[in-house]
Parts: C-alpha cells; sequence; structure tokens
C-alpha cells in the first residue's frame, strides 16, 4: 500500500509538470512579442568615393579613375599632402588614366593604354608623373624609373574651396584637350593633344 502511494504520488507528480510545461508553453505563445525589426543603421557616408571622369575628344576616349577625398576642414597641400612628396593623385588606390589613342603631352607621345598618374605638389610648381604602373595602392609601388612622361605645371591659387577632388577632361577643339585637378584652393591644368 506504502509503494502504491508513493507511485500515485510521483504519477501525480509528473502530470502536474507536464500541464505547467503546457500552461507555461501556452502563456509563452500568447504572450509572445515579435521583436521589432532592428532599423538598418544608415549606411556610412564614403568619405573618398570612387569616381571618374571622361571625354571624347575626336574619336580618342580618355578616361580618369580615381578616389575623390574631402577636404573636411584639413589643411590639405603642405598638410594632409606633403609639399615635395610623391602623392597618387587621389585616396586609396592610385589614379590612373586610360587612353585609346596616342596622345602628346609636353611634347611627349603616351602611346595609347592605362597609366598611374601621380604628382609631386610644391608651393611653385608640380611634377605631373604618367607611369606604366597604374595598378598599385596609393604611391607603394611607385617607381620613377616606370614614369613615361614627366613634366611641371604651375598652379592656380584660388580663395574658393573644392570640397572634393575633382578631375575633368575638358574638349578644347577636335584633337585637343586640357586635363585638370581641383582640390582645396589648388587647380593644375595641362594641355594634350590626339596625335594623328
Amino acid at each position: 500500500m506504502k509503494n502504491l502511494i508513493i507511485v500515485l504520488a510521483v504519477i501525480l507528480s509528473v502530470l502536474s509538470c507536464k500541464n505547467e510545461t503546457k500552461q507555461t508553453d501556452k502563456e509563452q505563445h500568447e504572450n509572445h512579442v515579435t521583436p521589432l525589426k532592428k532599423e538598418e543603421a544608415p549606411k556610412k557616408k564614403v568619405l573618398s568615393p570612387h569616381t571618374s571622369a571622361m571625354a571624347m575628344i575626336g574619336d580618342a576616349h580618355i578616361h580618369i579613375d580615381y578616389s575623390s577625398p574631402g577636404v573636411r576642414g584639413r589643411i590639405v597641400f603642405g598638410g594632409l599632402v606633403g609639399y615635395d612628396n610623391v602623392w597618387q593623385a587621389g585616396a586609396h588606390n592610385a589614379t590612373w588614366i586610360e587612353t585609346n589613342k596616342d596622345l602628346v603631352i609636353n611634347d611627349e607621345l603616351l602611346p595609347k593604354g592605362k597609366y598611374g598618374f601621380f604628382t609631386i605638389p610644391s608651393k611653385d610648381d608640380w611634377t605631373i608623373m604618367i607611369n606604366k604602373n597604374w595598378n598599385q595602392h596609393g604611391k607603394d609601388d611607385y617607381d620613377e624609373n616606370d614614369d613615361v612622361i614627366r613634366f611641371k605645371v604651375t598652379p592656380s591659387i584660388s580663395e574658393e574651396i573644392t570640397e572634393h577632388l575633382d578631375y575633368k577632361v575638358n574638349k578644347i577643339s577636335a584633337t585637343e584637350g586640357t586635363i585638370s585637378l581641383a582640390w582645396e584652393k589648388v587647380t593644375i591644368s595641362f594641355p594634350f593633344k590626339i596625335n594623328n
């Protein structure tokens, strides 16, 4: 009899637990609140967006590919970009220029192809380098021996600030154009001709 009472007590205890579990599950289901969808975090603004400049001059297609950093209140030339140092003329990867026709720049021939575009800014003049090695990070692998064309230009200084680095390929005629770079208060520009 004692054993029977123990067995009944165990059975009642197990059944009681099952009912509590069922009730708890049911309560949880009834009280279940679908979590609110996490709002997608706003996309972080790219500080140096990837962009390009291009133009058709006659049947020549000139394309410049670069990342465009912003001034963001900084002193750029002589500060962020040190004077008398090689600069990849953009942010991140080296800026590159591509042409499907031979060009003449500074009385030198630039054969059709794709090239790295580098500069050495200074207060009085800038050195422009068009280099065989177009595919590199920054100026890490820049080698002066790979320069195809190297020449100097005089920068223009303005009181107006160009917030983001901006390249332009401008058509002058069916066989001539200019390439310009503007950032902060500085603009540089140089002419080119299509080599026929």
